[in-house]
């Protein structure tokens, strides 16, 4: 039992299910001292459960971007081409016509297009992920307002009614959406395009010395990114009933910083999809949690807080558990490595 926890501490995730774990005992705290009397109702439940269905954009974006962190690449325009799948999914049974299921599908292939030319810009011209994140911010957002001027399309209230609805009167289909994925990644982590993504992570050059076609695993984990980040503008257009052409553009921050609060290495070659889900849990709670807080101080005190003080404090905690994550990953690493090296000499000592 000792052994799997000095494991489990060496894992990747440790530190993210920590910071996750300690919201998730805060938030359900906080739900208690608000009404203690339907705590235990399934009213609390369905709160809980209401949040998949809010955040399910930002976790899929946040999924999307962990793929490409695991490389060493921050796409910041990842958000914005949420917007895009979300306008063109909105905007095209209006402007043109088009049936909503096939808008949609157009809405999803053209996201993963977009992703598939940033994938190229940046592997092929070499251009960093960061310059070619600003730019392509610029031009999707253009793309954006030039299909959508304002928040508006046609979405028909069955695909708000299907994604809002509970599987068995229990499970939301936002949650069975994320379970199939998650469980797509499992199958991805065990294929040798993932070995490839690791070993381009921990040092491309080394990676492309051993024959592995560095360029070509970008491109792909960028398109897998893609499909991800369509689906997400798809759920915002079901969640929320419309199009918004510049909603998306936080994602791309917010992304970045749940991948590294779940313990994904800015520099890449370290980290897992769970890790990303851990990050992003705990800054989901964080952000639904701190307004339930200045709410009861304000019942007991009867001052006001308004949401620049809610911002102040939920962001102060996000970035206290970044400094802290990214002090714990090197830790991790670090400590890894000493173990490895250790091994290497107790062998080199066994062979003489």
């Amino acid at each position: 039992m000792k052994k799997r926890l000095n494991q489990w501490k060496k894992s990747p995730a440790f530190s993210g299910m920590i910071l996750f774990l300690g919201a998730l005992v805060v938030y359900f705290l906080v739900q208690y001292l608000q009404a203690p009397e339907s705590f235990w109702s399934v009213k609390t439940y369905r709160n809980f459960m209401s949040l998949f269905k809010s955040f399910s954009p930002l976790i899929l974006v946040t999924m999307g971007q962990a793929l490409l962190m695991l490389m060493g690449i921050i796409d910041i325009s990842i958000g914005m081409q949420m917007s895009f799948a979300n306008v063109l999914a909105a905007m095209l049974p209006q402007l043109l016509g088009i049936p909503v299921p096939l808008a949609w599908l157009i809405a999803l292939a053209a996201t993963v297009l977009l992703a598939a030319v940033n994938g190229m810009v940046v592997s092929y011209l070499r251009i960093p992920p960061l310059l070619a994140g600003f730019a392509m911010i610029s031009v999707v957002k253009g793309l954006n307002l030039l299909i959508a001027p304002k928040s508006g399309g046609t979405v028909p209230m069955i695909a708000n009614q299907v994604f809002d609805s509970m599987i068995f009167g229990v499970i939301p289909f936002s949650v069975i959406l994320l379970a199939v994925l998650y469980g797509a990644w499992v199958y991805l982590a065990k294929t040798p395009l993932m070995k490839s993504v690791y070993a381009v992570g921990g040092n491309e050059r080394n990676a492309y010395a051993t024959g592995i076609n560095t360029t070509a695993v970008k491109v792909k984990m960028y398109l897998l990114a893609g499909v991800l980040t369509g689906l997400a503008g798809l759920c915002y257009t079901a969640a929320y009933t419309t199009g918004n052409p510049i909603t998306g553009e936080i994602y791309g921050l917010q992304s970045i910083s749940a991948c590294i609060l779940g313990g994904i290495a800015l520099a890449g070659g370290w980290g897992n999809m769970i890790c990303a889900l851990y990050g992003v849990g705990f800054q989901i709670l964080i952000q639904t949690t701190v307004p339930k807080i200045f709410a009861m101080i304000s019942k007991t005190t009867g001052v006001n807080y308004n949401t620049y003080w809610h911002n102040l404090f939920s962001d102060s905690i996000i970035l206290l558990g970044l400094v802290l994550t990214i002090f714990a990953v090197k830790a991790q690493r670090s400590s890894l490595l000493t173990g490895l090296q250790k091994q290497v000499k107790g062998g080199a000592a066994h062979g003489q």
